[in-house]
């Protein structure tokens, strides 16, 4: 159990750093003017266009980096910050959700997966702590519950995993369309990649977290498996 709280704390930290760093570079590249002169809500709906997308709305939402694509009702919701900003990371920002819509709108393998699982994850997520919490606790005489317990954090990373393929393909497809459409360019171009680089490591760190997590509870199951 020491193990497991040493891996948590380790990536609490590492996860408050890149989470730091993304915000650094938000607020610089911010403070940087696209000479495109474009908002994040127009570019973001030229994405659309351009990508013969009709039927999403984009939208401003409340919050700091609250930015996200919806397949649900089939909206960019977009922060204040990225939906009236003119600024480099309001352009990467605003595309890399569009990137999401047009992975929903050609139906590409990774975000279907991921859609997929999102009822199972929801809901071993509200109950995956305490099952594990209580296999630990009863593994001498209920070893059976925190092989449950894995089986439920499992999904979890699974879908941590499956979310690195999409995040990164989105921000491939918005690096590609911003200069293809002449967004971005030069150093432009270098801020946005770098912009949304870092976003994409706050993913990788939590799958990485996840995958260690899971193995610790792995190991411990395995360990008192061996003492009977």
């Amino acid at each position: 159990m020491n193990s497991i709280m040493l891996v948590s704390l380790i990536f609490v930290g590492i996860s408050m750093l890149v989470s730091m760093q993304l915000k650094s570079k938000f607020t610089q590249y911010s403070q940087q003017p696209l000479a495109a002169g474009l908002s994040g809500k127009e570019i973001a709906e030229k994405m659309l266009r351009d990508n013969g997308i009709y039927d999403v709305q984009v939208v401003s939402v409340d919050g700091f980096l609250s930015d996200h694509y919806n397949p649900a009702n089939k909206t960019v919701n977009l922060s204040p910050e990225v939906y009236s900003g003119t600024s480099i990371a309001a352009a990467a920002v605003a595309a890399h959700e569009c990137g999401h819509a047009v992975q929903h709108a050609t139906a590409y393998t990774w975000l279907n997966m991921r859609s997929k699982l999102v009822p199972v994850v929801q809901f071993s997520s509200s109950i995956v702590q305490w099952v594990l919490l209580g296999g630990i606790l009863a593994i001498n005489v209920f070893p059976s519950l925190l092989l449950i317990g894995i089986a439920l954090f499992a999904m979890t990373t699974l879908f941590s995993v499956i979310t690195l393929p999409v995040e990164f393909d989105a921000s491939n497809r918005a690096l590609a369309w911003l200069g293809n459409a002449n967004i971005t360019r030069g150093q432009e171009s270098s801020g946005a990649k770098d912009a949304l680089k870092w976003a994409a490591m706050t993913y990788v760190v939590a799958a990485v977290a996840s995958i260690a997590t899971l193995v610790q509870y792995i190991l411990i199951f395995l360990g008192n498996r061996d003492r009977d």
